[in-house]
């Protein structure tokens, strides 16, 4: 079993802690949070041991989970990683992307592996149907969430968008062409709603929105390639996939044809796979206990949450020229 320690017990830091705890790939340590009233409040609550400093708590572990808020994650992972100790750290990797690619640098110097907590790449229903999104042309997702002032402190790109930046990133083979995006502040001080147009050289388009001011939570994808069309429900953890084929010459009564201009027949049919239900979050530290323990690589890499962070603050460097505050 791998030691291991968390840095932050905010709301998202004690489910960590409960499922580390759970785990069987880790020994749960203790935890540091600066905070000294919540930290002895989690303590008493659950009986997690408490560290009184970070350096503390790193020496006595193997790998430390950060779940502090960003503007910290990168003297939290130069850290633990100058100590020697593999990391797990919170979307996004860092502030800047020259703090993400130290972070990758000093992790290849000390030899020790890094992971980012982009969940949805966990997700279920997105892992039934990774392997059926074969160069998808044409990507739209829709992240809606109802307001909470818990997340308005960092904007909503990179508090929501940011996950399903990643999912496409994962997706598509391709290097980024353009970027065209704009944001409305109805709320906060930052974009509330925003949404982009990221362009691949590929030719794929993906079309991004996302909103923290909603009605109602919604956390949808479509990918659309040759010949079908596939679509992930990440809240309600189901997808569909429904595919085209050369229809038969003598199709059977209930068979779905299309036919198209030029005299082409199709059969629709649907293939969806089953979902597997899974805790995302414990699937995520599990996994990457398993690529500790075997020398592998993280399904999340240290580079891929780079790349999500660059794109990220591409999409918020275009609010320059078009953002607007209600």
């Amino acid at each position: 079993m791998l030691k291991v320690g968390v840095l932050g017990a905010g709301h998202l830091g004690k489910i960590h802690l409960k499922l580390l705890n759970q785990s069987p790939y880790y020994e749960l340590i203790g935890f540091y949070d600066p905070d000294q009233k919540n930290a002895e409040k989690v303590s008493k609550e659950f009986g997690y041991k408490r560290f009184v400093s970070i350096e503390a708590l790193v020496d006595a572990v193997d790998m430390v989970d950060i779940v502090t808020p960003t503007l910290s994650h990168f003297d939290c992972a130069k850290l633990s990683i100058e100590k020697g100790k593999h990391v797990f750290i919170e979307k996004p990797i860092a502030k800047t992307v020259a703090e993400a690619e130290t972070i990758i640098q000093l992790a290849k110097s000390k030899g020790v592996k890094g992971q980012v907590g982009h969940v949805e790449r966990f997700n279920p229903a997105f892992i039934a149907v990774k392997e059926k999104i074969e160069n998808p042309m044409f990507i739209e997702a829709h992240r809606l969430a109802e307001f909470n002032p818990r997340g308005t402190d960092v904007p909503v790109v990179l508090d929501l968008m940011i996950h399903d930046i990643d999912v496409i990133l994962s997706v598509v083979n391709s290097k980024v062409k353009s970027i065209h995006a704009s944001g409305v502040a109805v709320i906060s001080e930052t974009p509330d709603i925003a949404n982009a147009r990221i362009e691949f050289e590929n030719g794929c388009v993906a079309n991004l929105t996302a909103s923290r001011i909603s009605l109602k939570n919604m956390r949808k994808s479509r990918f659309f390639q040759r010949d079908a069309y596939i679509s992930v429900d990440f809240l309600e953890k189901n997808c569909e996939v429904v595919k085209m084929k050369n229809a038969p010459k003598n199709p059977d009564d209930f068979a779905l044809i299309l036919q198209n201009a030029e005299g082409v027949k199709k059969q629709i049919y649907f293939d969806n796979p089953s979902v597997v239900a899974n805790n995302a979050i414990l699937e995520e530290l599990n996994t990457f206990a398993e690529g500790i323990q075997n020398n592998s690589a993280p399904i999340v890499s240290l580079e891929n949450g780079t790349e999500a962070l660059r794109v990220a603050l591409q999409i918020m460097d275009c609010f320059n020229a078009n953002f607007t505050k209600l």
